[in-house]
């Protein structure tokens, strides 16, 4: 039986104990299990993270092993080799598919029968080979997808503009990686049009910038990594959010990778898309009507992901 008050995080790099922290801070949870390939690690993380609970929320946080995470509500799969300077998202997929698989193995070992959240990247290639490999309902794989290159995209418009970034609405879809897209034809403020509330603002001629807060947005991640080594803040907010939704049942729309079974034409493949998420996981992906060019660029990251996958024997 699931245990709603239950998370477990697997995988204790940078990534997965940052998730781990921002999840003790929320209070989500009671009970959260650490998992690693160094039992050592996960040991450690738990004890720095658990010795902050005076400040926070009553939680019990240990390292454990997969028998510990068979009845979790969440778990948040972050294993996998991190991205280098110069390497792209798509360059990890050979190496990660195999530790993926190899997790999966072990979460289908103990019956777990909670909502898979896979973090690692490539996500949507990921997402797709966890799918695969569990036999999981769709709606129980999903993928952290553009939910971070979403707040990265309402970020920078919000500095652009001068304006609240929670005022701010417009996502990115597609792959989280090199071929995403922003969907402009969507993105208001406060109910107000992009380029006329821009014009508003004293900013005529906003969609000349369009194409520089894209490119902001899709290279921002290859930024950081190349001034710090890693990216981790920004994506543990954003698992942190999607497992709130889960949790609290909130029917939140994000743009989480989701496995597509005839949505946009498509199938057989993951993709980032805008998706209701509630208790069950995905309850309900979203077809929207972007325009005839984003829909075309959308056909192409997936055409490129459905490439990769191939590559990897899943066709």
């Amino acid at each position: 039986m699931v245990n709603i008050q239950k998370a477990a995080v697997i995988g204790c790099g940078f990534v997965g104990s940052t998730i781990a922290y921002t999840l003790m801070q929320k209070g989500l949870f009671s009970e959260m299990i650490l998992l690693d390939a160094n039992q050592a690690k996960a040991e450690g993380e738990a004890m720095d993270i658990s010795h902050g609970l005076p400040f926070s929320h009553a939680m019990d946080i240990c390292a454990g092993r997969y028998e510990d995470i068979a009845d979790a509500s969440v778990v948040i799969i972050t294993a996998g080799a991190n991205q280098k300077p110069g390497e792209t998202r798509l360059d990890l997929v050979q190496k990660n598919a195999g530790i993926m698989k190899a997790v999966i193995a072990e979460i289908r070992r103990v019956n777990c029968e909670g909502i898979l959240m896979i973090v690692s990247n490539p996500v949507d290639i990921l997402t797709e080979v966890a799918l695969r490999e569990s036999g999981f309902p769709k709606e129980r794989v999903i993928g952290s997808g553009t939910v971070l290159d979403t707040a990265r995209l309402k970020y920078l418009i919000s500095e652009k503009l001068n304006v609240d970034s929670r005022n701010v609405h417009a996502f990115i879809v597609g792959e989280h990686g090199d071929s995403e897209l922003a969907a402009w034809s969507c993105a208001n403020i406060y109910g107000i049009g992009l380029e006329e509330f821009a014009r508003l603002r004293g900013c005529a001629g906003f969609e000349q910038e369009e194409e520089e807060i894209y490119c902001g947005v899709r290279d921002s991640a290859y930024e950081i990594i190349d001034r710090k080594g890693a990216t981790y803040y920004g994506i543990g907010m954003a698992a942190a959010k999607i497992a709130e939704a889960i949790v609290r049942d909130s029917h939140t729309i994000a743009p989480i990778s989701v496995p597509l079974s005839g949505e946009y034409g498509m199938k057989g493949l993951s993709l980032s898309i805008p998706t209701v998420i509630g208790r069950g996981g995905a309850e309900q992906i979203l077809e929207i009507c972007f325009s005839d060019a984003e829909r075309e660029r959308l056909e192409q990251s997936a055409d490129e992901l459905k490439s990769v996958l191939a590559q990897i024997g899943y066709r």
